[in-house]
């Protein structure tokens, strides 16, 4: 189950570092072409990041529990 729990948590955060990552990069880009100053900020990236992961773990708990309770054969077919 822990197996399970750890891929949906790094699927989760990867997620959600790439995309911050866009979110700045498409910012920065909307900023440059409407001649805006562009200043991110850290705290909601860290938001969205905490939040990404944490519906990792919401969304990956439940499948890990049912995949855990499972005979490997059986999950197998």
């Amino acid at each position: 189950m822990i197996q399970f729990l750890v891929e949906a948590v790094v699927l989760a955060s990867l997620g959600g570092i790439i995309g911050i990552t866009i979110g700045f990069a498409a910012s920065y880009v909307g900023c440059l072409l409407m001649k805006l100053s562009f200043s991110p900020d850290l705290t909601i990236a860290a938001i969205a990041f905490v939040f990404s992961a944490l519906v990792g773990v919401v969304f990956g708990f439940f499948p890990a529990q049912k995949a855990a309770r499972l005979d490997p054969i059986e999950a197998l077919r």
